[in-house]
C-alpha cells in the first residue's frame, strides 16, 4: 500500500503557471506505479488530467491540458510533478495524485488504487 501526499497548490492569475508535486508518505518503491493526476472542479465529476509510465518514458494527457501541462517524475527522489502553464479559470479544481499497479497508462479512475488527499488550485481571471 502507498500513501500519497500532494503539495504546491494555490492561487494563480490566468495565464500564469503553477507546479504541483506528489510524493509517497509510505509504501513500496515509487517506480512500481504508474502515476497520474486527476482534478475535480466544484459541482463536477473528477476527471483525468495526465499520466506517466513507471520509467517516465511515456505520458498521456487530457485534451483540455495538452500543450499547457507537463507531467514528469523522478524515481530517485520519489516524486511526480505537474507543471501547469498558461492556466485558465477552467483549471480551477482540487488536484489529486493517483497511483496504479500495472504497466499501461489509464484515464479511468477505477484503475487507480491509491489516491492523495488533493490540493486546491484556483485560477483567477
Amino acid at each position: 500500500q502507498v500513501q500519497l501526499v500532494e503539495s504546491g497548490g494555490g492561487l494563480v492569475l490566468a495565464g500564469g503557471s503553477l507546479s504541483l508535486s506528489c510524493a509517497p508518505a509510505s509504501g513500496r518503491a515509487f517506480s512500481s506505479y504508474v502515476m497520474a493526476w486527476f482534478r475535480q472542479a466544484p459541482g463536477k465529476e473528477r476527471e483525468f488530467v495526465a499520466a506517466i509510465s513507471r520509467d517516465g518514458g511515456a505520458t498521456l494527457y487530457a485534451d483540455s491540458v495538452k500543450g499547457r501541462f507537463t507531467i514528469s517524475r523522478d524515481n530517485a527522489k520519489n516524486t511526480v510533478n505537474l507543471r501547469m502553464n498558461t492556466m485558465k479559470p477552467d483549471d480551477t479544481a482540487v488536484y489529486y495524485c493517483a497511483a496504479r499497479e500495472g504497466w499501461s497508462l489509464s484515464t479511468r479512475e477505477p484503475e487507480y488504487t491509491y489516491w492523495g488527499q488533493g490540493t486546491q488550485v484556483t485560477v483567477s481571471s
